[in-house]
């Protein structure tokens, strides 16, 4: 049982995997699998694993050879079936049983040798069938083909068709075609009299070749007589010899109503562009397309002796055709008098002659781009009936025009020209100045070399300006002021890498500038162009800041202006690390971009900085050390002395406050002064110099001291000058020892009493024995011994100043004077006793 269970399972696996790999097609697909595409495959059968629910099947360019009967049936919900370009060969009867909904079905270019006549029996909703450039030698439409009453295009014939008979259309006779297509061999033998006569189409294409018949085109004309058509086409009518015969074979062409006249490729020469013009200023032809034709020069002068100044066409094109020469097949261009609309592209003419010029007086559109035309040959100053009263559109693009002057002086006389169209020339490289008429509203000078200069020479009146392709680097402001009546701008894909907001337009609706080189819109770039509706600036590289993010995001929001490019073509391209993201993910944030809240930040945190700077520096008395550092700056400066390697005047210098001034004279001095040898001391009320600044006085004698004895008492520690005094001290031992400094206790002062700024001589309190000033007198006398000893011995080997003996150490320290309050500037002088 497991055995067996295990088999059917694989089994089952295997036939899922085989349907599964049937069921793959190489086909492309819709997304509602209703059109399949199997164009170009080398399928040789019809696909059979296409989904049921298909409409559209183009199965072109294959390697089909037959279609059999049961090759569509399981389609029956198409409705368009291409087998072009296949080898079908055969079509089994009842192949399209099942397709009764088709309506178009192409088979051209395969290898059928006769029609498919009973295959197509069921498909009686065919608008479209084409059956030509087959194998089958004989047109006879068998009966099925009357039965085909919604066909609106017919295609039928092909290389080996050497006949057509007054019987072949018959079947067609009741049927209303819209376009009706014949191809027969390259040189029809037989064109029986009245086989177009059951046709009624509004669009005839004959690709039929008159070579060794050209008599069974007055045949073919003759059956044409009378019917009305919107286009009659020939091709190829001559394909290898142009007609030379003596018969007008063009004669029946007067009574064919027919609007349109093409002669596509094929031999031609003057005398066969005569006899069709000829014909044609007699019948109702409005349009007359001479396409790709092979136009062979030999003039007959006796043939060509009649003027054609009753030609009246809407419209007359002459296109790739190789020859120039075509346009003098008759010297006088009196063919050109009743034309409206003249299209000549792709001829490779260079100039236009004044008799030309002369006969155009109805042209209202000119066309002749694609040609060798220069300027100097376009404009003829001899040309004095040059004037073109009519003429409302003119384009000269893909020439060789250099010279813009030159155009506003041939369109100097149009008084109607509205529309100018020079692109892809050599235009705009030169500084020129122009004047052209005021009617002129569209300008056209895309894919041309255009430099700022140009705007000199553009027309000021227009509406419409076409500048893309053109390598334009900037823009000329000063030309849109005056331009006020633009309303469309193309410049598209120029070098533009600056949109200046100083733009002014007023009437500008549209704007194109997608594909240039500038990197940021500011908001209000186009402040002045109220009108603007429309506007393209994709494919540019955009350095993505808060300004294009404002612009962007104030544009779509205010939906005034669209962006149909919006958001496929914007794209970061800086800073580096937004490379390649899309404009539309980019937002920087309310706080980078709202300058408003950044300010108030900035303002919040320096104002926050600014308080807790102060805070800092009125909790560490910063403000008093920069004004003490301020002072013996300009103490040294007043000075101008170095004390660098000075030698010592004094032993030491006493720092008191002046309460403590008795103990100082009572009882310092004399056991200091009158030791032998004795020490010179210097204190403030004797020893400073009168008349100098007191600072002066105080960083002098500091400095001139060997060491500094402050007398440390309450009175002391709340003196403002003596706190500048441990300052001075402070700032002479910074980098030294503290050995020049001596502190005598003489009340009960501990480190916390002296101000916190102090951190050096707090430190000194900690790791330094002082000396405390004992209130029993039988201890003072150590006290005296320990003071001499600190100060050390005196040296009388020198005399100092007044005779004294000078001590050759380093100083480290400086004294300060003595007062009880705190004085609101320094005095010029210092008085003893004060």
């Amino acid at each position: 049982m497991e055995s067996n269970g295990r088999s059917v399972f694989m089994c089952l696996l295997v036939f899922q995997l085989l349907h599964c790999l049937l069921a793959q097609t190489p086909c492309q697909l819709d997304q509602d699998q209703t059109v399949a595409n199997c164009q170009g495959l080398s399928l040789t059968e019809v696909p059979t694993n296409l989904p049921l629910t298909l409409q559209e099947l183009d199965l072109s360019y294959n390697n089909i050879f037959q279609i059999k009967y049961h090759d569509f049936s399981t389609y029956t919900n198409l409705r368009a079936l291409n087998l072009s370009s296949n080898n079908i060969s055969s079509i089994d009867n009842g192949s399209f049983a099942s397709n009764v909904l088709l309506k178009n079905l192409t088979l051209y270019n395969n290898t059928l040798t006769e029609m498919p006549s009973s295959s197509l029996q069921p498909l009686l909703n065919l608008e479209l069938l084409d059956l030509s450039n087959n194998f089958y030698s004989f047109l006879n439409l068998s009966e099925v083909f009357s039965t085909l009453v919604n066909l609106q295009s017919l295609s039928i014939g092909g290389p080996l068709v050497s006949v057509v008979l007054k019987d072949d259309l018959v079947p067609l006779k009741n049927i209303s075609l819209k376009r009706f297509a014949l191809q027969t061999m390259s040189s029809l033998g037989v064109y029986e009299m009245g086989s177009f006569l059951p046709l009624d189409t509004k669009d005839l294409w004959l690709d039929v070749a008159l070579d060794k018949n050209p008599q069974a085109l007055r045949f073919i004309l003759k059956d044409l007589a009378g019917k009305s058509l919107d286009s009659l086409c020939f091709q190829s009518l001559f394909e290898f010899v142009p007609y030379a015969g003596r018969f007008d074979i063009f004669s029946g062409l007067a009574d064919v109503n027919v609007k349109e006249l093409t002669f596509y490729q094929g031999k031609y020469n003057e005398k066969l562009l005569y006899l069709t013009m000829k014909n044609i200023q007699n019948s109702s032809t409005k349009y007359l397309n001479l396409l790709s034709i092979d136009f062979d020069s030999y003039l007959v002068n006796n043939i060509l002796n009649g003027n054609m100044y009753n030609l009246s066409l809407d419209r007359l094109v002459i296109k790739d055709v190789a020859n120039p020469q075509i346009l003098k097949f008759d010297q006088t261009f009196s063919w050109l008098s009743k034309i409206n609309k003249l299209i000549v592209t792709n001829v490779n003419f260079r100039s236009m002659p004044c008799l030309a010029w002369d006969q155009m007086n109805n042209i209202e559109t000119l066309d002749v781009s694609g040609n060798q035309l220069v300027g100097t040959n376009l404009y003829n100053p001899s040309c004095q009936d040059s004037e073109l009263p009519r003429i409302k559109t003119f384009i000269a693009a893909d020439n060789q025009l250099q010279s813009l002057k030159l155009i506003s002086l041939l369109t100097a006389r149009w008084p109607n020209l509205t529309t100018l169209d020079l692109s892809s020339n050599f235009l705009g490289a030169r500084n020129e100045t122009c004047t052209w008429n005021s009617n002129i509203t569209t300008f056209i000078l895309m894919n041309n070399i255009v430099k700022v200069g140009v705007f000199q020479c553009l027309p000021t009146t227009v509406e419409y300006l076409d500048l893309s392709y053109s390598l334009l680097g900037r823009l000329d402001l000063n030309y849109f002021n005056k331009a006020t009546n633009l309303k469309q701008v193309i410049l598209r894909n120029n070098k533009i890498s600056v949109i200046s907001n100083n733009w002014k337009c007023p009437s500008l609706q549209v704007l194109a500038l997608e594909g240039n080189s500038f990197s940021f819109l500011e908001s209000d770039t186009f402040k002045d162009s109220p009108q603007l509706t429309t506007l393209t600036a994709g494919n540019n590289p955009y350095h993505c800041t808060c300004e294009l993010y404002s612009f962007f995001t104030k544009t779509l929001e205010d939906g005034k202006v669209s962006i149909p490019d919006w958001p496929d073509a914007y794209d970061c391209y800086q800073p580096t690390s937004l490379q390649g993201i899309k404009i539309e993910s980019y937002n920087p944030g309310t706080v980078a971009c709202d300058v408003r809240l950044v300010v108030a930040i900035s303002v919040s945190i320096t104002a926050l900085v600014v308080i807790i700077c102060m805070v800092i520096c009125w909790r560490y008395d910063i403000p008093w050390y920069c004004r003490m550092t301020c002072q013996i700056i300009r103490a040294k400066y007043r000075t101008g002395k170095v004390y660098k390697g000075r030698e010592y005047i004094y032993h030491a210098f006493v720092s008191y406050s002046h309460s403590d001034s008795d103990w100082v004279r009572g009882e310092l001095l004399p056991q200091l002064e009158n030791c032998s040898p004795p020490y010179r001391v210097c204190i403030h009320e004797r020893d400073f110099l009168p008349g100098k600044w007191i600072i002066d006085n105080i960083i002098e004698n500091i400095e001139n001291s060997h060491k500094i004895i402050f007398i440390l008492s309450h009175n002391f520690v709340n003196s403002e000058w003596c706190n500048y005094e441990l300052y001075f001290a402070h700032q002479r031992v910074i980098g030294h020892a503290f050995e020049d400094i001596i502190l005598v206790v003489k009340e009960n002062v501990t480190m916390e009493d002296l101000p916190k700024r102090f951190t050096k001589l707090r430190k000194i309190m900690r790791s330094k024995t002082y000396l405390e000033w004992p209130s029993e007198q039988k201890r003072q006398t150590f006290f005296w011994i320990q003071l001499q000893s600190i100060l050390g011995k005196v040296k009388t080997s020198v005399t100092g100043h007044q005779g004294l003996s000078v001590i050759n150490e380093i100083a480290v320290s400086r004294p300060c004077p003595v007062m009880e309050t705190k004085p609101a500037k320094f005095n010029n002088f210092y008085q003893l006793g004060i």
